[in-house]
């Protein structure tokens, strides 16, 4: 039997990484299990995460973090930014940046006390609770089901097609025609294939259920704060060149490599796409990440997705068609199941691994 110390419970809120590592340069039984144990944990909760996204959607929003997130944000975002426009407002940065560090640090702190105080055996009960916290910190079925929502309401009418979208994306939608409608779906779903679904699992390997959580407040916060401009409406209208700026370039950095890993998914479940023309779409969008998971879309797709006066992605591309949405659902579908068929497969080679190393002792 394998005596679990307080160090060993201690390292389950370190990075699954290290543990790889450990793993990988153990040379005894004693150095090696531990770390495999908690490596199985991770696996297990991606998978479990991902099962109840797929058969319950989100808990309600009495239950759900990233409701308290947003409205904690909100209160606070009406106190950091001004109401009127102030040039080079480097004390609102700094209080802005002050703030979503201390932000950080508590959800960091609440989420590690929660994985920390699970119960660590057995081992399958410890990755199963692990998954039910981490499940709110991702989204997928709520993101396929209102881009589908958007293209069933299309076909009852433009006007109900623009009121759908409104639900999605924050731009004027009065305007657009049924292409430019698709467009923006397209465009959301990619994009948010990459901020609700990989980012998240990209942080917790990297950092477990503390780095997946402070990913989601940086998200969100980018959504709430990030803006460059005016934002609300009446006593809401805030402006957030100053106060946002700090929430906009760190959900920046914690995108920039789940937003190429997602282009890269989409590659391969498609079978491949011109790398260097990606390069040059992903460089024309205001965002130094959204452009690669959208940019990727265009192109498998072969659509041309644009917002204009700002970018246009795979120009060459036609206009987006019902059976182009519908495909770029069916893609994003595939790369989801590529990430259970992922964590699956590691949990039959890390479970083969433990088994010839014990058989060996």
């Amino acid at each position: 039997m394998v005596t679990i110390s307080w160090w060993d419970l201690l390292a389950w809120s370190f990075s699954p990484l290290a543990w790889l590592w450990q793993v990988a340069t153990a040379t005894e039984v004693e150095s090696f299990l531990p770390p495999a144990h908690n490596l199985c944990n991770v696996l297990m909760a991606v998978l479990v995460a991902l099962l109840l996204d797929r058969l319950w959607g989100e808990p309600p929003m009495w239950l759900h973090p990233v409701v308290y997130m947003g409205k904690l944000l909100g209160g606070l975002g009406r106190l950091l930014a001004p109401r009127a426009e102030i040039a080079r407002d480097y004390k609102r940065f700094m209080l802005a940046a002050l703030v979503w560090c201390v932000l950080a640090a508590m959800v960091f702190a609440i989420y590690w006390t929660l994985q920390f105080l699970l119960p660590y055996q057995p081992w399958w009960l410890h990755g199963i609770l692990v998954g039910v916290l981490l499940k709110p910190l991702l989204s997928w079925r709520m993101l396929k089901d209102e881009v589908l929502a958007v293209e069933s309401a299309l076909q009852q009418s433009l006007p109900a097609g623009r009121e759908r979208l409104s639900w999605l994306v924050s731009r004027d939608t009065t305007q657009l025609d049924a292409a430019t409608v698709r467009e923006s779906a397209i465009e959301t779903l990619a994009e948010n294939l990459s901020d609700s679904v990989i980012a998240p699992l990209f942080w917790f390997i990297v950092a477990g259920l503390p780095g997946a959580a402070v990913y989601r407040l940086a998200n969100t916060a980018d959504a709430m704060w990030g803006y460059p401009g005016w934002r609300g409406q009446g006593d809401q209208r805030r402006h957030w060149q100053w106060a946002g700026k700090w929430a906009a370039r760190a959900d920046d950095v914690l995108n920039w490599i789940p937003a190429r890993i997602t282009a890269a998914w989409l590659a391969l479940v498609a079978g491949g796409l011109g790398w260097q023309a990606l390069r040059c779409d992903a460089r024309v969008t205001p965002s130094p990440n959204g452009g690669w998971p959208m940019g990727a879309m265009a192109q498998v797709l072969g659509v041309q997705l644009s917002k204009p006066g700002v970018y246009r992605l795979n120009p060459q591309g036609h206009a987006p068609r019902s059976e182009d949405l519908l495909r770029s659902v069916s893609l994003a579908s595939k790369v989801v199941v590529a990430q259970v068929l992922l964590a699956l497969i590691a949990m039959v080679l890390m479970a083969l691994w433990m088994w010839k190393r014990l058989a060996h002792v």
